[in-house]
């Protein structure tokens, strides 16, 4: 396997490469401990035309400069005061595009993650949801503005590739606010996984 090269985040249709990151794993190695899983959610935002986007209209604060960077850097930020949700930054440098990683079937350092979650079994919920994984995966401020080629959070391919029929696209989660833009249908994951999120079809 290998790490996801720099190209790859390039592209500028966020929405293709929410869906291109389906399947792709995840890994964080955080205090020397190794954890990861595959992706299996993901929602796209659009930049300066989403109103769901922290970017939208052009929006740039000390939060969101990181998006407006070349694409292969992690965007992690602090939701409700409570949970840390991690996104990709993607597209080329002033295009503040970012796909939210939704959720991850976990298989690398399970242990690890049980402990971070506070957690005695394996059941869908320790990465079912963004906060959920970035906390079972160590997830935190000091990873934002990480270079994703590094060693401290990374995504790799190993060649999976799910089919249009194994993917559904849907409403994102929680962007009420955004108007006719919460209806988009920008959330993609694999059907019938149960480490997805939200009811899965």
């Amino acid at each position: 396997m290998s790490k996801l090269p720099f190209s790859f985040y390039q592209n500028t249709d966020v929405n293709d490469l929410a869906v291109q990151l389906l399947g792709k794993l995840l890994f964080t190695r955080v205090d020397g401990e190794l954890t990861g899983g595959m992706i299996v959610e993901t929602e796209a935002y659009n930049g300066v035309e989403d109103k769901a986007s922290h970017a939208y209209g052009g929006r740039f604060t000390d939060r969101t400069k990181v998006m407006y960077e070349e694409g292969g850097l992690s965007y992690v930020y602090l939701c409700y005061g409570i949970h840390y949700l991690f996104n990709v930054v993607t597209a080329s440098k002033g295009t503040p595009h970012a796909v939210l990683i939704r959720g991850i079937e976990p298989f690398e350092g399970i242990d690890v993650m049980l402990r971070r979650r506070n957690m005695v079994s394996l059941k869908p919920n320790i990465t079912a949801g963004p906060g959920a994984l970035s906390k079972a995966l160590g997830i935190n401020k000091s990873l934002n503005a990480r270079d994703l080629l590094g060693d401290e959070i990374w995504i790799e391919d190993d060649g999976l590739i799910f089919g249009e029929d194994q993917i559904v696209a849907s409403a994102r989660v929680g962007v009420d606010y955004s108007e006719d833009h919460a209806l988009l249908p920008w959330r993609y994951y694999v059907k019938g996984n149960k480490f997805v999120s939200k009811p899965n079809k």
